[in-house]
């Protein structure tokens, strides 16, 4: 018997400012609509800008006020990663949520992102990694809630410590396994830190589920 979803109410999220990676299809495009039509302000940093244009178009159609900011982000170059955060600090505006949703899975081939890391730990965590290290004094002032998307994935396999980047026998699964076991160990280690120094930052990891998105097609 299939399971029942049951709807979660948000909370009024009015003058909440809220940043959503991978939301332009799939879970993250859900997830953003139901911040927007809470009230938040979405800002949606994209790979492809004419898909984000697309996310936008969507998200508008069922909440017609929705205010959304896009911005260019590649996970997989840290010198976009490095680009958004210095966009954002320049605005000034505090971010009250991140979601750290967006991810690559299982591509049949190894693959590496520009900085020379394989593509699912160095889009998956790294990435995002980088992403709240540039936008850490933002999520101070906003006392921000953190939510890392982790994976079933995630409880069975390790960290191929002897062979971190896959260069020697790639394995597309166990890869993506190892890049969402570092997720989860990264949500922890981030909210561990902000108790012990104050940073006001609530660090949590979700499992979301399996959804007939993009991802699985790939």
């Amino acid at each position: 018997m299939p399971r029942r979803i049951t709807p979660i109410d948000l909370p009024n999220l009015t003058g909440t400012r809220a940043l959503v990676t991978g939301a332009s299809d799939g879970m993250g495009l859900v997830i953003a609509r139901r911040l927007t039509s809470a009230g938040a302000e979405l800002v949606l940093p994209v790979r492809n800008r004419d898909k984000g244009e697309r996310a936008a178009a969507t998200i508008r159609q069922s909440v017609a006020d929705a205010v959304i900011t896009l911005h260019d982000l590649d996970l997989a170059s840290l010198e976009s990663v490095s680009a958004l955060g210095e966009a954002l600090r320049s605005d000034g505006e505090p971010i009250h949520v991140l979601i750290n949703n967006a991810g690559v899975m299982t591509p049949p081939e190894r693959q590496t992102t520009v900085d020379g890391f394989e593509l699912q730990f160095g889009t998956n965590h790294l990435g995002h990694f980088a992403l709240v290290g540039e936008l850490l004094p933002l999520l101070r002032a906003g006392r921000a809630r953190v939510t890392s998307q982790a994976s079933i994935a995630a409880r069975s396999g390790s960290i191929n410590w002897d062979d971190l980047q896959w260069e020697r026998s790639y394995d597309g699964m166990k890869a993506y396994t190892q890049s969402k076991i570092a997720v989860g160990l990264f949500g922890v280690e981030l909210d561990r830190r902000s108790r012990a120094h104050g940073w006001g930052i609530s660090s949590t990891v979700s499992h979301p589920g399996v959804a007939p998105t993009s991802l699985l097609s790939a």
